[in-house]
């Protein structure tokens, strides 16, 4: 991105490997929340490690905000170059990115429907949804359960209507940026990125301080955008779009806001900016780790979100016909953790891949990448 951009646009984005390094942590992390978070194995484990499985279930999952903040820096990146970003191509946009992330997620919504029935025969768990109504599933379609208050027929994907909606609202505060720069000429000639930031910071700002504050919004966009605005920060000083001060003034603001109402996952948002913009001085941001296996794990990491949850049902329905032992019970969940992994590879070659194939012959060549998993 140049400093003074006429245009905000689309633009492809390389792998980088710092970043498949920390997918591939956040996501080992949100298995193992899951797995602490719903029994009956973990119930029954509890008293061989109550410390590990109390950190697990209290703390794991905020490694969401990893990938919000992976997220806001491939949007930033994606907008930085290309075709400009206009209203009316709106539509076609969402449903590129619906084509990308929707497909395989509808896929697992079928196995899930089908692990909870059949864990439903094994086990009495609140874990276990019951058979979804047509409209429930529409819902689930279109990332709209948690709006409209339905049980989730999996764990964890409130995360993707969530990154849905922050695609959606990026894509709309870059098109108005391009529209108000276009049109408003009266004022003399506007950037489109300044008139970005003159839209993102504000907002960025609200939820820091009032909306990120209140869990009522919690199934709304602006709830995380503080923390996704912090990639986008992060991409744009990387970048030279911004001065180098501007991440610090973001990062400065997103402490008070910490201050002013403890949330450590903020604290966890802020350490994974600091991580990339080290990695991105020292040079290593593209570069490190150099391991095949870590790189593939991060590669894996969206099918991992998507697979592991019915697996870990299955398991822990598996298991909870035989009356085990703590130790046993711990070994239960670590069959659940190998299965998943299997199952995500599995599920990454023949689900993923072919639907980002799919999505790619159906649209030209522009950025996208599937959605961190949280």
């Amino acid at each position: 991105m140049q400093n003074s951009p006429t245009a905000l646009v689309i633009a492809a984005d390389a792998r980088l490997r710092f970043i498949d390094f920390l997918r591939a942590l956040a996501s080992q992390a949100i298995v193992w929340h899951h797995l602490a978070f719903y029994g009956p194995l973990s119930d029954i484990a509890y008293p061989l490690a109550p410390l590990a499985i109390d950190v697990l279930y209290d703390y794991a999952r905020m490694a969401v905000q990893v990938f919000l903040v992976i997220g806001g820096f491939l949007t930033a990146q994606q907008l930085a170059h290309g075709a400009p970003v206009r209203l009316a191509a709106l539509g076609s946009a969402v449903a590129r990115r619906y084509r990308r992330v929707g497909l395989p997620y509808l896929a697992t919504l079928m196995v899930a429907i089908f692990a909870n029935a059949l864990a439903d025969r094994w086990m009495n768990h609140p874990s276990i949804s019951g058979p979804p109504s047509a409209i429930q599933l529409i819902a689930h379609a279109v990332f709209a359960q948690d709006i409209f208050n339905f049980e989730a027929l999996s764990a964890g994907i409130w995360y993707l209507a969530i990154d849905f909606q922050l695609f959606i609202l990026s894509f709309l505060l870059v098109a108005a940026a391009n529209f108000v720069a276009a049109k408003f000429v009266v004022f003399g000639r506007l950037s489109p990125f300044r008139v970005l930031q003159g839209l993102t910071w504000p907002l960025a700002l609200l939820s820091l301080y009032w909306i990120n504050r209140d869990p009522g919004f919690d199934c709304w966009a602006l709830y995380f955008f503080g923390s996704y605005f912090f990639g986008m920060v992060l991409c744009w000083t990387i970048d030279g779009a911004l001065p180098r001060q501007a991440f610090w003034i973001y990062a400065l603001a997103v402490a008070l806001a910490i201050v002013v109402d403890w949330r450590p996952r903020l604290v966890v948002a802020s350490a994974t900016a600091c991580l990339l913009m080290i990695a991105a001085r020292k040079q290593f941001l593209r570069t490190w780790p150099r391991s095949p296996v870590i790189a593939y794990f991060g590669k894996i990491s969206y099918s991992l979100f998507l697979i592991h949850f019915p697996i870990c049902l299955l398991t822990n329905a598996w298991f909870s016909r035989w009356s085990l032992s703590p130790l046993q019970s711990f070994g239960g969940m670590v069959v659940a953790y190998i299965s998943s992994l299997l199952g995500a590879m599995v599920f990454y070659t023949f689900v993923e891949v072919p639907c980002l194939k799919f999505a790619s012959r159906r649209a030209p060549r522009r950025a996208g990448s599937a959605p961190s998993p949280g």
